[in-house]
């Protein structure tokens, strides 16, 4: 930053960047050159956001595909009860929440670039063990070694982007990267029903294929992306010095990045303020909420739309629209399913693909709480609808609201978890807590949708999915009224002293750093 400038810099471009570090390192706003604002973020887009994208797909799929194999004979080759598959479920959520913590905090100090590859590539093996597995105890061991592999992958990732965006245009890539999973959904129902049809070959039966086949190509994946995924931005091979110079200057002026390297350094102390901020806590709530439902329907959904009349093959195929719908811009893929769909649920599949149109309507008029409250109500709508009604039309489409709803609010409440907590040891601790929460809302779906409430009707599951996704609006709103009474006693305190005079350790409770609402 300090660097004398080169003899390049009588081109305005070089010029313009010279200008942008000097007013970072003063203090005032970082002066926007549009052309290279717009390539800038560009290039970020095509080369980071895909690989994490695909990261988490591969997370998702490898974790959920047990719903797939369950309907396909898994549970009945293994002769295992309906307790037990809940149990083999939970087994993979304890070290997955154990982990989650310790890997937020090592990611910058090990490096991305190697730490995330490297979980990649091993659980992408256990995956493919689990495909030659012959015992109920031979599946808990595998479900135990995929779970505390997986464990840091969606906190590192948020964190990861944290490192390349200023938390305005946070969300929308994080919502790019969660979509990954309302696409593995889809994915995972299609490929299922490809894959169960190589029953007996090479003796195997099919749903040990779906274990096999995915995990091998999470192995390739996993090797490839260590040549893929950059470090930092200082690290991007893709960027020039200019580039790397001002992605850095934003990062500083919106407070995602110390403007004294030794703030961002590790300490236990930030670790514990983490766990007093008010703002992570109300989001904890609705995080252990959003986990529950999230993966209920991931788990479960197969077994929802079976016991909806549907033979097992088709209940694999009759799981893509929901997840589609959680994807924005899919509906033209389901025109080959439009005779098996009625027009009900045609018509909620248009209307509420919007998960990416919800987060660029977030980051543009800075509006998570609202984007939050509304998603929090279409599970309320989604899981009223299954309960009120016994028409099985109505009960398949209330998924077209509560997948899309809790498919919109995972990466919103994720997003505005990492905006409001810096320096980097409080932020990374921050998201870890609300990922630890929301898994352990996982470990509750696994028994609610499991043993404890019985199909087709789950009702005991439902009300209870029902009851949280009303705390989900309640405590959002909690939330964003916390947040806007703190941003106007920050105002206050801002006409009482300089930014000099503030301690530069205070992070987010500076009266420089504004929350976002």
């Amino acid at each position: 930053m300090g660097r004398s400038p080169s003899p390049s810099s009588s081109d305005p471009e070089t010029q313009q960047i010279g200008d942008v570090v000097k007013s970072e390192q003063s203090g005032s706003s970082v002066l926007i050159d549009d052309v290279l604002e717009k390539r800038v973020w560009r290039k970020l887009d095509l080369y980071v956001l895909p690989v994490v994208a695909i990261f988490y797909l591969l997370s998702f799929l490898d974790r959920t595909n047990l719903g797939n194999a369950r309907v396909a004979g898994l549970q009945k080759d293994l002769k295992m009860t309906d307790k037990q598959y809940s149990i083999s479920l939970t087994v993979t959520y304890v070290p997955y929440i154990v982990a989650e913590l310790p890997s937020n905090l090592l990611l910058k100090t090990v490096g991305p670039n190697l730490m995330l590859p490297a979980m990649l590539a091993l659980w992408g093996v256990v995956t493919t063990l689990q495909g030659v597995v012959k015992s109920y105890s031979g599946l808990l061991a595998a479900r135990f070694f995929l779970g505390m592999l997986e464990g840091g992958v969606f906190p590192g990732l948020v964190l990861y982007l944290s490192f390349f965006y200023p938390r305005q245009r946070l969300q929308w890539r994080i919502s790019a990267f969660f979509s990954a999973a309302s696409l593995s959904g889809a994915f995972s129902g299609l490929l299922a029903f490809g894959i169960i049809n190589m029953d007996g070959i090479g003796n195997k039966p099919g749903w040990s294929w779906i274990f096999i086949l995915e995990g091998l190509f999470t192995v390739l994946f996993g090797l490839v992306s260590f040549l893929l995924l950059p470090r930092s931005p200082r690290h991007a091979y893709f960027l020039n010095e200019q580039e790397k110079d001002y992605i850095v200057a934003k990062l500083k002026e919106d407070g995602v990045e110390g403007r004294d390297p030794s703030i961002d350094a590790f300490s236990w102390r930030e670790v514990g303020k983490a766990f007093m901020l008010p703002q992570i806590w109300f989001l904890a709530v609705v995080l252990f909420c959003d986990g529950t439902v999230l993966y209920g329907l991931a788990y479960f959904s197969p077994s929802i739309v079976q016991g909806l009349g549907f033979t097992a093959s088709r209940a694999q195929l009759m799981t893509v629209p929901p997840f589609a719908a959680a994807f924005v811009g899919m509906s033209h893929l389901l025109q080959p399913f439009e005779c098996r769909l009625n027009h009900f649920s045609l018509r909620l599949l248009l209307l509420f693909s919007a998960a990416t149109i919800s987060a660029w309507i977030s980051d543009r008029y800075h509006c998570r709480g609202l984007i939050l409250m509304l998603s929090s109500l279409m599970c309320v709508i989604g899981f009223a609808m299954f309960l009120g009604s016994t028409k099985h039309n109505v009960q398949y489409g209330s998924l077209f609201f509560s997948i899309p709803g809790t498919y919109i609010v995972a990466p919103t409440v994720s997003t505005w978890l990492a905006n409001n907590a810096t320096p980097h040891t409080r932020r990374a601790t921050a998201i870890a807590i609300g990922f630890i929460l929301t898994n352990s809302g996982g470990i509750l779906a696994t028994w609610l949708l499991g043993s404890l409430s019985p199909p087709p009707r789950y009702t005991k599951a439902t009300i209870t999915l029902l009851v949280f996704s009303v705390f989900m609006v309640v405590f959002s709103g909690l939330n964003l009224y916390y947040l806007w009474d703190q941003n106007k006693k920050k105002k206050e305190n801002r006409k009482t002293m300089t930014r000099e005079q503030e301690d530069p350790t205070l992070g987010d409770r500076s009266a420089w750093f504004e929350y976002n609402l």
